[in-house]
């Protein structure tokens, strides 16, 4: 077994319960202000929060939290907190790239909102991270705030899924910071898979999935997989999958290798692409398929594209008998 204290870990599980019966929030608040510059171990265990916890952003007090594959932070019943549970850099704010400790961040784990909570926020600072966590039962997974650096956030996020509450409000990505790389994720049981308001940004393999649920289904057609309110942003092997409209956007986005597809065929509003106003983005190489409405099938674009409308080139549509049909 290996001895994380050889590593200089500070254990979590030595300064509070982990068994969930107890509310451990402000035991975790104190040990990331106290233990400066540390890495802060959690154990397999169920942590109960009952409010946010924030980490500094600054370089001379920031803390890295790496959580074991099975360790759980809950939120609480009595939770009423409009903010995430995590919230990164959210403290000692700074903008500092040039001293050690400016790369920090969460790994690992389960982040649990309870059906009631947000998951994970980056507030401030600059290079922070969130690597290989599961984070479930959340109104919004991730949160990606206006950034430290002239509204840069530099975040990177790696390998996150996010399970959503299922509300017509929840969000699996909010994005409002700018200059971020979001790779390898996957987004369930949300309304808007991904919502980006800045630019600059990077989504590479990016996959909400739209959960049809009989007690929400009245509102399926407000269902978005990526809603894109900034035109400079990147999106390759994004794929968009039962959402009303795959990529919502104002006009702009360079979409690369994407994909829409749709499982159900009760619905009558399956479109891939919707912008409002005249399109000046590009998009190379998308498939579009799956079920359709008998009478409503499955649309790429709309408006329609005229001939002055952005680069649009490589888009295919599979109909339900198989076979392929070239759209542009």
């Amino acid at each position: 077994m290996m001895d994380i204290k050889q590593y200089r870990y500070i254990s979590a599980a030595d300064f509070m319960a982990s068994d969930g019966n107890e509310d451990v929030a402000d035991k975790l608040q104190q040990l990331i202000d106290t233990h400066p510059n540390h890495t802060i171990f959690f154990p397999d265990g169920i942590y109960l929060l009952s409010h946010p916890v924030l980490t500094p952003a600054s370089p001379q007090r920031s803390v890295d939290l790496q959580l074991a594959n099975f360790a759980h932070m809950k939120a609480a019943e009595d939770w009423n907190s409009k903010e995430a549970m995590i919230r990164l850099g959210a403290k000692d704010f700074a903008n500092d790239i040039y001293t050690p400790g400016s790369n920090y961040g969460i790994s690992g784990g389960i982040i649990d909102g309870s059906g009631k909570a947000k998951g994970i926020s980056i507030d401030g600072g600059r290079e922070t991270y969130i690597r290989n966590v599961n984070i479930k039962n959340v109104q919004v997974g991730v949160h990606i705030k206006y950034g430290a650096n002239s509204g840069s956030s530099d975040a990177d996020i790696l390998s996150v899924n996010v399970t959503g509450n299922g509300s017509p409000d929840s969000v699996g990505v909010l994005i409002e910071g700018f200059d971020n790389t979001l790779t390898n994720m996957r987004i369930a049981n949300v309304f808007t898979g991904v919502r980006v308001c800045s630019g600059g940004n990077m989504l590479r393999n990016i996959h909400p999935l739209f959960i049809i649920d009989p007690s929400t289904y009245s509102e399926y057609e407000e269902s978005i997989g990526f809603r894109i309110e900034h035109g400079m942003n990147w999106f390759d092997y994004c794929y968009s999958d039962q959402f009303a409209v795959g990529f919502d956007t104002l006009g702009g986005g360079i979409l690369k290798n994407c994909f829409c597809w749709w499982y159900s065929d009760k619905e009558k509003l399956h479109l891939a692409v919707r912008s409002h106003g005249s399109f000046y983005g590009s998009i190379d190489t998308m498939v579009i398929g799956g079920a359709q409405h008998p009478e409503y099938p499955n649309q790429f674009m709309d408006p329609v594209p005229n001939k002055n409308d952005g680069m649009i080139d490589k888009v295919t549509r599979v109909v339900p008998d198989g076979s392929v049909q070239r759209i542009r």
